[in-house]
C-alpha cells in the first residue's frame, strides 16, 4: 500500500485487492472520453507538467510508501511485470520480463526470466542479481523496507543465469504473482551498502546518485517547487517515450492546483476536490474523468502507550472504538464533501470487489444516542467542562492530516464537532505530507490519523496493515494493532488460491475487523483526474482510475502538443 496524501487520493503502505478487486468498482460518477486530438499520429518532445501539494520522500524502490515518491518512481523505474487494464499481471513493452513466469504445480516455485536488453540509466545491464538483491533487501529486517510481509514467504531466491530468477516459497503465497510488478534496484550501485544505512543513503533523494532503469531519468529537485525528469536518450525499451520532460510541480495546496490547472500553466492535476469539478470542467479545454479507484479513508487508532503524554490510550476498550464509528457522520462525509462520488465502507475491502464480504460486515449507521450509550458502558463519565474522562483521564487526542488536502480538512472538521457531540475532543493538525510520512507515520508516532491507503496490489490480503507481525519499521501496521484472531485469519486467506475459499476467509476478516475496529473505515473514494487539451493519448493509453497509478496509464505512449 502507498500513504496517500492527495484530496481525492488514497492512501496505503500496502496494498490490498486481488486481481479484480481494484476492477470491480463499476460506479462511474464522471467520465468523459480521451481528447478528440487522441486520433492525431504520437509526436515526439515537448514537457508534461503535473501538479502536486506533496514532495516526494525517497524514490528507492525499496522504501517507497507515499504517493508522490511512488508517481516520481512510475517514471523512472520499469517493473518486473505490470497490469494490464483489466487488472492482470502482463508483460509490456516496457516491462523487464520476457514472459510470463513459470509457476510450479504446487504454487512454491516462481521462475522469472528478464530481457536481456533491459540497462540501468548507466549502461549496465538489468540482470537476474538485481532482482535477487532487491527482494533479499527487502525481505531483511535491517533494512525496515514497508514491502516485508509481500516477501518474507519467499524462502530462497537463486540466480539461475544472468537473465532468470527463481522464487522459492516457504508456503502457497496467493498474492506473490501480483508481488512480481514490481521495481528493482541496481545491485552494481547499492551491494557494498551496509543494509541499515540504505534509507540514508544518497541513491533515491540525489537524482545525481540514483541510477535508474525506466523511459525518463531523474534530472532535478527543487525541494518544495519541483521535481523534473528527462527522457533518456539510451533508454533500451523498444517503444520510446514521446515526451521529452516531465515537470512534477508542487503547490501550497489543491485549491492552488487547480487554479494552475485552469490558467494552463499545468497539464494535470491528479486529484481535483470534488467541489471544484464542475467549474473545472465549465472552463472547457480540461478533460476530467473521475470514477472510484483503488484507495479508501479511514480514521486510525494508535495502540501504544509510548505515543500519549500520560501513557494513557484512550482507544483501548472497543466498545469505545465502535461509539466512534455511531458517533461520526460518515454518510454526510459522502453526500456533502464527496458529492456522492464514494461508497461506505466498514472493512479494508473495495466495494465490488470478489472479496468484499458485504453484509459479513458490521455497519455503523450515524447514531448519537448509540454511542454515548457504549460510551457510558465502557466506563466514560462527563466532566465539568462537557468533555468525558475516566480514570481520571480526558478523552481528548489530535488527530493528524496532511496540510494542503482540502478533503481532509472538512473530513476533520466533521469528526471534531462529530465527536466533541459525544463527549470527546479532538484537536486536529495538519502537518506538510512528506515530513509526516518521515517523522509520524513511518515509525508509528502519532494518537489518531485521517489517511488513506492506495491499494498498489490488487490482491486482498491485508496483512502487512493490520498484522501484530508488522508494527513499524518492518511493516504497515502504524497503529500497533494486535488482535491474534485477525492475525492467524490473514495467514489462513492467502494460504490456497482457491479463490472461493479465500473469499470465505475474508468474510471472517471483515465481520471481525469491522467488530474490533483498528481503524473507522470511511469509504472508499475517486482522483477527479484533470487533463489539459495539449495531453494526447490513444483510447487504448487512456487513463485507467481502477489501478495503481492509473492516472498514469501507458504515459509511456502519451504525447503532448
Amino acid at each position: 500500500m502507498i500513504a496517500g496524501c492527495s484530496s481525492s487520493n488514497s492512501g496505503g503502505g500496502n496494498t490490498n485487492e486481488s486481481t479484480n478487486t481494484s476492477t470491480g468498482t463499476t460506479n462511474t460518477s464522471t467520465t468523459t472520453e480521451p481528447p478528440a486530438a487522441a486520433a492525431n499520429e504520437p509526436v515526439d518532445g515537448g514537457t508534461l507538467t503535473v501538479s502536486t501539494f506533496s514532495d516526494i520522500v525517497n524514490v528507492n524502490p525499496i522504501f517507497v510508501q507515499d504517493t508522490a515518491s511512488g508517481d516520481a518512481g512510475y517514471f523512472l523505474y520499469s517493473n518486473i511485470y505490470d497490469f494490464d487494464r483489466q487488472g492482470n499481471v502482463a508483460v509490456e513493452p516496457w516491462s523487464l520480463a520476457a514472459e510470463l513466469p513459470q509457476i510450479s504445480a504446487d504454487g512454491k516455485e516462481y521462475v522469472v526470466k528478464l530481457k536481456n536488453t533491459a540497462k540501468w540509466s548507466d549502461g549496465q545491464p538489468v540482470t537476474a542479481q538485481d532482482v535477487k538483491f532487491t527482494f533479499d533487501t527487502i525481505k531483511n529486517p535491517d533494512a525496515g523496507a514497508p514491502g516485508i510481509s509481500l516477501v518474507d514467504k519467499v524462502a530462497q531466491i537463486d540466480v539461475v543465469d544472468d537473465y532468470t530468477v527463481k522464487f522459492t516459497m516457504k508456503q502457497v503465497y496467493a498474492p506473490f504473482l501480483n508481488v512480481l510488478v514490481a521495481a528493482v534496484v541496481p545491485a552494481h550501485i547499492l551491494k557494498d551498502v551496509p543494509v541499515k544505512e540504505l534509507v540514508s543513503n544518497p541513491y533515491g533523494t540525489d537524482p545525481a546518485k540514483t541510477v535508474t532503469n525506466g523511459p525518463w531519468k531523474w534530472s532535478e529537485w527543487k525541494q518544495k517547487q519541483y521535481i523534473s525528469f528527462d527522457a533518456d536518450p539510451n533508454y533500451w525499451g523498444e517503444k520510446k517515450p514521446h515526451i521529452s520532460k516531465i515537470i512534477y510541480k508542487i503547490y501550497a495546496d489543491q485549491n492552488t492546483e487547480v487554479q494552475a490547472l485552469m490558467k494552463g500553466d499545468v497539464d494535470l492535476t491528479q486529484a481535483i476536490p470534488v467541489t471544484q469539478v464542475e467549474a473545472v470542467k465549465n472552463k472547457g479545454g480540461i478533460n476530467v474523468i473521475l470514477q472510484p479507484g483503488p484507495q479508501y479513508e479511514y480514521l486510525g487508532f494508535n495502540f501504544k502507550a509510548d505515543n500519549f503524554p500520560d501513557k494513557f490510550v484512550p482507544f483501548t476498550g472497543q466498545k469505545t472504538r465502535q461509539a466512534i464509528a455511531y458517533a461520526i457522520n460518515r454518510q454526510g462525509m459522502v453526500d456533502n464533501v464527496l458529492k456522492g462520488t464514494g461508497k461506505l465502507m466498514n472493512a479494508p475491502f473495495l466495494p465490488g470487489s470478489w472479496a468484499d464480504p458485504a453484509d459479513s460486515v458490521v455497519n455503523y449507521d450515524y447514531n448519537v444516542e448509540q454511542a454515548k450509550k457504549l460510551l457510558a458502558e465502557d466506563g466514560w463519565v462527563a466532566g465539568e467542562d462537557g468533555i468525558l474522562a475516566k480514570d481520571g483521564h480526558r478523552f481528548s487526542f489530535e488527530l493528524q492530516y496532511n496540510s494542503g488536502n482540502s478533503r481532509r480538512e472538512q473530513v476533520s472538521a466533521i469528526i471534531q464537532q462529530n465527536l466533541k457531540d459525544v463527549g470527546i475532543e479532538v484537536k486536529p493538525k495538519a502537518i506538510d505530507f512528506s515530513s509526516w510520512v518521515e517523522q509520524n507515520l513511518t515509525p508509528g508516532k502519532y494518537e489518531a490519523i485521517l489517511l488513506a491507503w492506495s491499494l498498489n496490489n490488487p490482491d486482498p490480503d491485508g496483512e502487512s496493515t493490520f498484522s501484530s507481525k508488522y508494527f513499524p519499521p518492518n511493516g504497515q501496521n502504524q497503529g500497533f494493532y494486535k488482535n491474534e484472531k485477525l492475525d492467524q485469519l490473514w495467514v489462513d486467506g492467502y494460504s490456497t488460491v482457491d479463490q472461493e475459499a479465500r473469499k470465505k476467509v475474508y468474510a471472517e476478516v471483515g465481520k471481525e475487523i469491522s467488530t474490533d475496529l483498528p481503524y473507522v473505515f470511511l469509504y472508499q473514494y475517486g482522483l477527479p483526474e484533470g487533463i489539459g487539451s495539449r495531453v494526447n493519448y490513444a483510447e487504448e493509453d487512456a487513463p485507467e482510475p481502477t489501478l495503481p497509478y492509473g492516472y498514469f496509464f501507458h504515459i509511456i505512449n502519451w504525447w503532448v502538443k
